[in-house]
């Protein structure tokens, strides 16, 4: 399955925001030096090992094609929405980073990790990653918050602009594995209306992400479907 049909060209800025950050346009050599020693320890998973703890399957969705893993900065889809950033203009610079699921950790650009789509017959898709990190970097992701000035702001993608809202759940109200953070982004784009909810958690010597991207996306599915992921993973990985 191609990636403009999981992804309607007209809501492009949404995948751009939210799929990747400015971590993986920098190269692996940069990554380390930024990284220091702190975060400088050997993975504990390699890409494979990942790619095996990713779920099986999702009830009432298709996997949309075969899982992808790598090196994160390097995987295919991490590539695209990295190349669709730069067609997207924000009212709002400085919020760039408000609905990204990961910060700019220089680590998480040259980490093993692991990616798969899965996708419904009505055009909502989910999509769950693994990355093997520190522990450090494992619980800046899970601890980020987004700034009340950055929660609402527009982005014009080829002339049209769309509005956004950003809903951050609060910590304490579903918590997954070793911690965990639920980010909602709803989009406005002309008529149409389209929902990303995305939860980071942390898992021992990983941080797995699941995204639901549709207009019936909820909360309540992606934190679901976060927990069958951890679960997954605890039992799959040593």
């Amino acid at each position: 399955m191609r990636i403009e049909h999981l992804f309607p060209a007209g809501l492009a800025v949404l995948v751009a925001l939210s799929g990747c950050s400015e971590s993986t346009r920098r190269s692996p050599a940069s990554a380390e030096e930024e990284a220091g020693p702190s975060r400088s320890a050997a993975a504990t998973y390699t890409s494979d090992q990942l790619r095996q703890a990713l779920l099986p399957e999702v009830r009432q969705y298709v996997r949309a094609g075969e899982p992808d893993s790598g090196t994160y900065g390097m995987l295919k889809p991490v590539r695209n929405f990295a190349q669709l950033q730069g067609q997207v203009t924000l009212d709002k610079p400085k919020c760039a980073d408000a609905a990204q699921t990961f910060g700019t950790a220089g680590e998480i650009a040259s980490a093993p990790a692991a990616l798969t789509t899965f996708a419904r017959a009505d055009g909502q898709t989910v999509t769950q990653t693994l990355v093997a990190v520190s522990e450090l970097t494992a619980t800046e992701e899970v601890g980020r918050r987004v700034k009340a000035l950055c929660r609402t702001f527009r982005t014009k993608v080829g002339g049209r602009w769309s509005t956004h809202q950003v809903v951050e759940a609060t910590p304490d109200r579903h918590l997954i594995g070793e911690g965990s953070r639920t980010v909602g982004l709803l989009t406005m784009s002309g008529s149409t209306k389209v929902t990303m909810w995305f939860t980071v958690f942390k898992g021992r010597g990983y941080l797995g992400t699941i995204s639901v991207y549709g207009t019936k996306a909820t909360r309540g599915e992606a934190e679901r479907l976060g927990t069958a992921a951890h679960a997954t993973a605890s039992r799959v990985l040593p």
